[in-house]
């Protein structure tokens, strides 16, 4: 017998029968069911039919609507609807039909199951609808008995649980990912405790109501020793509390039984998550919740908490490494890149230009630490560093800049130089013995910078090495000026480097005279540089720059291999026993490969090292004596002559200068131009010169730019002369012809 009346051609009928008995998960949300047809009796019928059955553990809902409109202002407004059992023929032929294109291209609801149901078989064939049309089952009315209806009804919630579980566990997984990445970008447990609290909320798609903590490492006795809650929601005021204190019995419990097991922890109105770490320092969030967790859910949280774990650990090294970028280990002071970063941060602020950064640097620490050992200069600087931690304050930023050099920055008000200074003149204790020291100050106001951090440290390291050039244990202050005195000698040096590389430097020569009869005996090669726009650069200018950026030992060398070939090129045209004097730095006379780069010139050129003289000033002279004494003998042991350059503007020990192997001093023209004017000056002149002929020295004057200073000269029984009485320095092809023209005379004023 059947089980269903057709009356006309849509009308829908359930004869009596027996519901299957399922039972029902009160605790679950019901079934949304959309019936969507213009027939009252359809949804009356099956109203009667399924209205008090349950289907996979949970009741049905359902929703009418008596046309394709009024079905989809019900989607529109009701999320989460299962299952639409719609009909083919409402408002029109092929309303239903529409709707369901409408359902998937604009809605895009492509969870929900679409049954389509029709009272007029054959109207819309079957294989063309399910292949045209994303509907998921096709039944004509007159085949739907109740038992017929519940297991499609049964098959399609079926499909859609799956999906959405599918679907779920791809929105969680993604949400995961992306709640790490984002987890793995916070900086503090803080922020990263806050954080958790957040994506699990997220993930569960409920309000962030939760707590979390971390513990510590095990105590002496090898209890574990609860840490203060890290973070808290928005409902709770427990953040800084210890978790014992927490007031909500459920939620301390809870907590503290994660905690001990290492286990997630999951009851009715909230859940407990574990999160281990490998440095010891576990974590646990507590979540308020209104029922358990889905079985799905469940497993993504064991996902998340397996992530956030690991991002728990990237933390603790994050934290680690950034104590190592941020922090002195020995001195547990901020570093460099923590006061960088501290003026980047306070360069916001309306009295930014109020402030300063100080530089402190131990004076001759580097040879105390060599001579009494790192221990002990470790000691000291604590001791320092604890010394000035207590005078700072909190008042002050202080950090330790570089290995002997701290940092204070704060406002100008606040920083006291003489405080300072009395504070480091106290004694220290190290290993019972005192130590007394010493500071040399580099200060700079951040009016006068323009920029950071960085700028900051650098103007008032350019204080700070000003002071220690003038004398230690000073106080050096940089001014706009000073700035711009430096950013002229950098791009000066920039120039310098540029015109070196591109072969813009050149060589002029200044004959070289005897005093008694103005025969040319020598010349002395210098160093000259004509810019890009024609302009001479005085040596007296880019000689010294070039000596502290180091540039002067390529320079020099090339100085010499030139002046060497030019000596053996002048001795080839004529003038054999034409001396050539060089100029050699300091820098480049104590560089450790000068002998080898003395010799390969020497070999390269040809020249006579007889002929050839180098001219160190009394300064380089008087270095350690060893050192020199060694190395003027291998230098004259190649045959080569050895001159002091400006001899009497330093001390010399009369001693040391009778062991060294030299040839010749020269008087500086600072002498010789006011010898006729000055008696102390004339009496210096006539000093060196007895002191030459007491130790068996040639002695030459230079600068000698008038007759009257040559006369005297001679007067005194100096030797040899070079100035512009007698010639101007030259390039080689007039010094060539100067040569040329020259004849045994006395000299003259032209």
């Amino acid at each position: 017998m059947s089980d269903t009346l057709v009356l006309g051609n849509d009308d829908l009928i359930f004869q009596e029968e027996t519901p299957p008995e399922i039972s029902t998960d009160s605790s679950l949300p019901p079934w949304k069911v959309l019936i969507a047809d213009d027939d009252e009796t359809v949804h009356s019928s099956t109203l009667y039919a399924l209205g008090n059955v349950s289907v996979l553990d949970r009741q049905l809902k359902f929703f009418h609507a008596y046309s394709a409109s009024e079905a989809r202002e019900i989607l529109q407004s009701e999320p989460n609807i299962a299952v639409i059992l719609l009909d083919v023929v409402m408002e029109s032929d092929d309303a239903g039909l529409n709707l369901v294109h409408q359902i998937r291209n604009e809605l895009q609801l492509e969870e929900l199951r679409i049954i389509l149901r029709t009272g007029q078989p054959g109207y819309a064939p079957e294989i063309e609808v399910i292949r045209d049309y994303d509907i998921n089952d096709y039944k004509t009315k007159a085949e739907l008995t109740r038992t017929k209806l519940f297991t499609t009804l049964t098959a399609a919630l079926r499909s859609y649980m799956q999906i959405r579980t599918i679907n779920a566990n791809r929105q969680g997984l993604d949400l995961i990912v992306h709640s790490s990445a984002e987890l793995i970008a916070t900086q503090g447990i803080k922020d990263f405790a806050q954080g958790v609290i957040t994506q699990i909320a997220a993930l569960l798609g409920l309000d962030a109501d939760g707590v979390v903590c971390a513990r510590s490492s095990e105590d002496d006795a090898g209890h574990p020793c609860y840490t203060v809650v890290a973070a808290a929601g928005p409902n709770l005021d427990s953040v800084n509390q210890a978790v014992e204190s927490l007031a909500d019995d459920a939620m301390r419990n809870a907590l503290l039984e994660s905690l001990r097991t290492h286990n997630n922890n999951f009851q009715n109105h909230g859940i407990a998550l574990y999160f281990p770490c490998k440095t010891g320092r576990d974590m646990c969030v507590y979540l308020r919740t209104p029922c358990l967790p889905s079985k799905t859910h469940r497993g993504l949280l064991a996902v998340f908490c397996s992530n956030i774990s690991v991002c728990l650990d990237n933390l603790s090294l994050f934290t680690n490494l950034k104590s190592q970028a941020y922090f002195d280990q020995l001195l547990m002071l901020p570093n460099r890149n923590h006061l960088i970063e501290e003026v980047d941060n306070a360069s916001t602020n309306d009295n930014f230009n109020q402030m300063a950064m100080l530089l402190i640097d131990i004076d001759h620490f580097a040879e105390l630490n060599h001579a009494l050992g790192h221990q002990y200069g470790d000691l000291l600087l604590k001791q320092i560093a604890e010394r000035l931690r207590k005078h700072c304050n909190n008042q002050l930023f202080l950090a330790r800049n570089t290995g002997d050099c701290f940092a204070l920055f704060g406002t100008s008000q606040v920083i006291n130089t003489k405080a300072l200074v009395k504070l480091l003149a106290d004694p220290f204790s190290i290993h019972g013995n005192e130590q007394v020291i010493s500071a040399t100050f580099g200060l700079a106001q951040m009016s006068e910078i323009d920029g950071g951090g960085q700028e900051a440290i650098k103007a008032a390291s350019t204080a700070l090495n000003q002071a220690k050039q003038t004398q230690r244990g000073q106080i050096g202050v940089y001014t706009r000026e000073v700035g711009t005195q430096i950013q002229s000698r950098v791009k000066l040096l920039q120039k310098l480097r540029a015109s070196f590389e591109h072969e813009r430097l050149f060589l002029h020569y200044q004959p070289q005279v005897s005093l008694p009869d103005g025969k040319p005996i020598g010349c002395e090669a210098l160093i000259r540089w004509r810019d890009d726009d024609g302009r001479y650069i005085p040596p007296d200018v880019f000689i010294p720059l070039a000596e502290r950026s180091g540039i002067i030992t390529p320079i020099g060398e090339w100085v010499m291999r030139t002046a060497f070939f030019q000596a053996k090129q002048l001795h080839a045209m004529g003038f054999p026993q034409l001396r050539m004097a060089v100029n050699v730095s300091m820098i480049q006379f104590r560089s450790e490969g000068f002998l080898a780069m003395l010799d390969q010139a020497l070999a390269d050129s040809g020249v006579d090292p007889t002929l050839i003289e180098l001219e160190i000033t009394e300064s380089v002279a008087m270095l350690e004596a060893d050192y020199m004494l060694q190395m003027l003998e291998q230098i004259k042991a190649r045959g080569l002559q050895v001159a002091i350059d400006d001899f009497g503007t330093g001390f010399s020990s009369l001693s040391y200068l009778q062991r060294l192997k030299i040839d010749r001093l020269k008087i500086d023209r600072s002498f010789v131009d006011q010898i006729c004017h000055s008696e102390d000056a004339k009496s210096i002149a006539e000093m060196v010169i007895e002191l030459g002929k007491s130790l068996h020295l040639n002695v030459i004057a230079e600068g000698v730019e008038d007759l009257q200073q040559a006369e005297r000269l001679s007067q005194l029984g100096c030797h040899e002369a070079q100035g512009f009485v007698y010639a101007k320095p030259m390039e080689a092809t007039a010094l060539v012809k100067w040569l040329l023209n020259q004849q045994p005379q006395r000299p003259s004023t032209e």
